[in-house]
């Protein structure tokens, strides 16, 4: 086998897997989970949608 061959056998086992992840992650019965887990950025976010505006003004004003 010469360099070729293997890097084309490497390339299309990469192929092969990514093409597997994207099957297992769309198909998935865990899709809350993983939804949940793109929410985690904004967990430390305040509940409520409020903010003081007295706080975000400068004193400046």
């Amino acid at each position: 086998m010469d360099i070729g061959t293997l890097r084309g056998l490497g390339t299309a086992l990469v192929l092969i897997a990514f093409v597997g992840m994207l099957i297992w992650v769309f198909n998935s019965k865990r899709k809350k989970s993983f939804d949940e887990a793109a929410n985690l950025p904004f967990a430390d976010e305040p509940e409520s949608g409020k903010h003081d505006d007295k706080a975000s003004r400068s004193k400046n004003e």
